[in-house]
């Protein structure tokens, strides 16, 4: 039976918001003033955790010096970071979307603290009925944050959509059950994407745009 869809739970970095760049650049500033060894590459893998996964990740050797590494990046990324934005044509994917009466929601690795200060920045803390960090609540690709918007909004797994550009977000989704979309353009390749089951895999927004809103106007057929 396809069923139509109520709710669409985007990832943030990566998925509606420019940050990668930004954020690889404060994790390896981070790693350097604590003389730990970093790759542009691992720096982006773990983007989508939260922040205490991505240091036990990132620097498993020295626990002790978790806290002060991610705080030095913490400082960093907000200090270099006032410019980023929505990839182009988010705004009007997401008020389209809104406009048709489709709840929006929010699951990312980022703190509460860094997601209320990028909800400011974009100006849209009114455009989402709910949104989740990983700060209060489980990380990805545990499916927690996703069962918590479930909840809070009354909808079924399998009348939302998960969409994001990482493993995480697609594996964290597939745990529950949730259809899902993924997106070429962040952090993980089309290949990793493709190992989740993803309904499309999107490589670019207007294509993101254009699939999500064929699924909000299927009609249900049994």
């Amino acid at each position: 039976m396809q069923k139509p869809v109520e709710l669409i739970v985007f990832d943030w970095d990566g998925t509606l918001f420019d940050s990668v760049g930004q954020i690889v650049a404060s994790l390896l500033f981070a790693a350097e003033q604590f003389q730990q060894p970093l790759t542009p590459e691992a720096a982006k893998s773990i983007i989508g955790l939260g922040l205490p996964e991505v240091a036990q990740v990132l620097f498993p050797n020295v626990p002790e010096l978790h806290k002060d590494i991610l705080k030095c990046y913490g400082d960093h990324y907000v200090e270099h970071s006032k410019g980023d934005q929505w990839f182009s044509g988010i705004a009007d994917m997401l008020y389209g979307l809104k406009n048709q009466n489709i709840k929006l929601a929010v699951a990312t690795g980022k703190s509460r603290r860094g997601l209320d200060r990028v909800l400011g920045q974009t100006n849209s803390r009114d455009l989402f009925e709910i949104t989740r960090a990983a700060s209060e609540t489980k990380s990805k690709p545990d499916p927690l944050m996703l069962a918590e918007i479930l909840d809070f909004t009354g909808v079924k797994a399998e009348r939302a959509i998960m969409v994001g550009d990482t493993s995480y977000d697609l594996e964290m989704a597939q745990n529950i059950a949730m259809p899902r979309v993924g997106v070429s353009y962040g952090v993980h390749s089309v290949d990793v994407l493709q190992r989740f089951n993803p309904l499309s895999i999107a490589h670019d927004v207007n294509a993101l745009h254009q699939f999500l809103n064929a699924q909000v106007n299927k009609t249900e057929v049994a």
